[in-house]
């Protein structure tokens, strides 16, 4: 008696996917959709981290009070006896800024060092973190 094992026109057929894959490609595109939607404000954003979050304070002269402002407010209500100042509130991110060039630029290619100091044998090797 025989159990188990391959049977003919058993499982799903080739090229049809499962509810569970359906569903992700659909999530997926829902997503897709609301990131495109955004994405002008969002690469803004992402460009303002690359160099450096920062924000606008008006002082008064005068009593030396600072109260931060957008640049319209600034522009609008600065008086004789304010002064607008930029107040950096986050430095640049290198991280940041090196993500948008290798998306937009391309990632540069990982440079690879062969060892020939023995005769006519070369050795290659892959290195990853943690490995020495």
């Amino acid at each position: 008696m025989a159990h188990g094992g391959r049977r003919p026109g058993a499982g799903r057929k080739l090229g049809t996917k499962g509810k569970a894959t359906l569903d992700k490609e659909a999530t997926r595109e829902v997503l897709r959709e609301m990131v495109k939607a955004r994405l002008e404000p969002m690469v803004e954003a992402q460009i303002a981290n690359a160099m450096g979050i920062k924000y606008l304070v008006v002082r008064q002269k005068s009593t030396g009070k600072f109260v931060r402002v957008t640049e319209a407010i600034a522009r609008q209500k600065l008086g004789q006896d304010e002064e607008i100042l930029e107040v950096w509130e986050k430095d640049p991110c290198i991280q940041a800024f090196t993500d948008l060039i290798n998306r937009t630029l391309d990632k540069p290619t990982e440079q690879i060092q062969a060892d020939v100091s023995q005769a006519g044998e070369m050795v290659i090797r892959w290195q990853g973190d943690g490995e020495v």
